[in-house]
């Protein structure tokens, strides 16, 4: 996954410490029910896709850039799925980051899914009941927005 710039800034004064930080996943369906999963480039397996949105920048405004830079599908967010903060994050290089992920339902309105930029590998289209080996981050949230009301679930550990 690319690094913001404002990102890359903020590492320069806060240096590996923990860093907290929006972020959001799309959950793109189409008019048949499928749902639209990229094979990350960094982990080479199928994720929903996502991303950090810049200052400034609206959660669902996010959630549609980051559909769009990533496959080329253009979509519309219709609602919040999942609000949850996660466990922190350590990457390889030291930096430490904690996500509260916003996770919205979206629907395709145009465009043909295909690789957009360098963070895919693959991009495409799955019936839910045939979805590739997702993790249970993915997962949970597939069946979040495919179930139309409100739930109670245990937090991720």
């Amino acid at each position: 996954m690319a690094i913001p710039d404002f990102i890359r800034e903020l590492r320069a004064t806060a240096g590996h410490q923990l860093l907290w930080l929006p972020g959001v996943t799309a959950l793109v369906f189409d008019d048949q029910g499928r749902v639209l999963l990229n094979r990350r480039s960094d982990t080479r397996r199928w994720a929903v896709i996502g991303g950090i949105p810049e200052p400034g920048e609206q959660p669902a405004a996010c959630a549609v850039r980051e559909v769009f830079e990533e496959t080329a599908v253009r979509c519309v967010a219709e609602r919040v799925v999942l609000v949850q903060a996660l466990d922190p994050v350590h990457y390889e290089n030291g930096d430490v980051c904690q996500y509260m992920d916003i996770t919205f339902r979206c629907r395709a309105v145009g465009g043909e899914a295909r690789v957009n930029d360098d963070e895919s590998l693959d991009v495409g289209w799955f019936a839910v009941d045939a979805l590739p080996d997702l993790n249970e981050f993915a997962m949970l949230r597939i069946k979040q927005a495919i179930f139309d009301g409100p739930t109670w679930f245990a937090p991720m550990t």
